[in-house]
């Protein structure tokens, strides 16, 4: 194929760099460098190679250059009439996202590209490809994830709030030498959690499981000052267990006049052999027990998803001991991490 013909004066050369070095549309900046290459006399081949095109690409660029000059480079979907994706349908598509299929008469549960530019069409009157939703949610940061399964408070929603803010108060007043904890209990399985993890393209992890599962149970306590955990372990999740727990804080915090324990309605909180036990020996603390089925207001509960991701999921210890050997490292590595963070915003 002929080489064209294309004159490139300093002038325009000087106009190019300057636009190349300005711009921050990506394809505008190649087609600058595919013009200043083409004029320094490279090979079309070796242009699309160090631009990363295809040679029809550099002729096309050179072509449209060659006929119009520097205008000639500018992106010209700009002529295509208006942007469909525009700003009110983002905004549109990021309430839609959050909703379900099923809120608009449509049986699946679940979205899907397809079904979301069906939707939108329904509602704005804009008829997109497949594709460019793909685009449209990736400009909106929607992410194809996991949803979180949860179970709604059968209080009505003031005699939560009342119940949460009255928490809240107890433990933003604990001063001196008293303690507020947030309480709960996690449960450790030999057969271990299965989470997502990185595979290389065409391969999947293989988790081996004991197949016959074994379980034991930990009781923990965050520090609300600290960031600390204070822990012991069962092999039976039972009031036991939680007396076991009450029994380290007062041994932990001896000087605490009131210790606060933050922690759910769970039937071993508030056995009769709880209640006999608080009655004789728990001068010291004071329950605070939650609305039924608020987790996300239990602090720990985030401490046991970093657990379950760091120990738990995916886990290849062969034996159970060896599983909550593993169990009590995270725990004692977590002490000592908050420890020196404490120590830290102190100095």
């Amino acid at each position: 194929m002929a080489r064209m013909v294309v004159r490139v004066r300093g002038p325009v050369k000087r106009q190019l760099r300057k636009l190349r070095r300005q711009t921050k549309d990506k394809g505008l900046t190649a087609r600058c460098q595919i013009v200043l290459l083409w004029a320094e006399h490279a090979d079309r081949s070796a242009i699309a190679r160090a631009i990363g095109c295809s040679m029809s690409w550099v002729d096309r660029v050179i072509r449209r250059f060659r006929d119009h000059g520097v205008a000639g480079l500018h992106d010209r979907r700009e002529d295509n009439g208006q942007t469909k994706v525009d700003e009110a349908y983002l905004a549109t598509l990021y309430k839609i996202v959050d909703k379900q299929p099923t809120d608009f008469g449509y049986p699946r549960p679940t979205w899907t590209q397809e079904l979301l530019a069906k939707v939108m069409e329904n509602l704005t009157s804009v008829k997109v490809h497949p594709a460019t939703m793909c685009r449209a949610l990736r400009i909106n940061k929607a992410r194809l994830g996991r949803p979180k399964p949860t179970v709604g408070c059968p209080w009505p929603e003031p005699a939560k709030n009342r119940r949460l803010a009255a928490i809240r108060r107890a433990v933003d007043a604990v001063e001196g030498p008293d303690v507020a904890v947030y309480l709960d209990e996690v449960d450790i399985h030999l057969n271990p959690k299965i989470g997502p993890d990185w595979m290389n393209r065409g391969k999947q992890k293989q988790v081996m499981t004991p197949g016959q599962n074994v379980k034991r149970y930990v009781c923990g306590a965050l520090n609300t000052a600290t960031g600390c955990i204070e822990f012991v372990a069962g092999d039976r999740k039972n009031s036991q267990l939680f007396l076991s727990m009450l029994e380290r804080l007062l041994k932990a915090f001896p000087n605490a006049r009131v210790i606060h324990v933050v922690l759910d309605n769970f039937r071993i909180h508030s056995s009769k052999q709880v209640q006999a036990w608080m009655k004789e020996k728990g001068h010291r603390i004071r329950l605070h027990f939650l609305p039924p089925y608020c987790p996300d207001d239990n602090k720990i509960e985030r401490q046991w998803r970093d657990l379950h991701a760091g120990v738990t999921r995916n886990h290849c210890c062969p034996t159970i001991e060896a599983l909550m050997e593993a169990v009590r490292q995270w725990l004692k590595d977590h002490n000592r991490a908050a420890s020196r963070a404490q120590h830290q915003k102190a100095a």
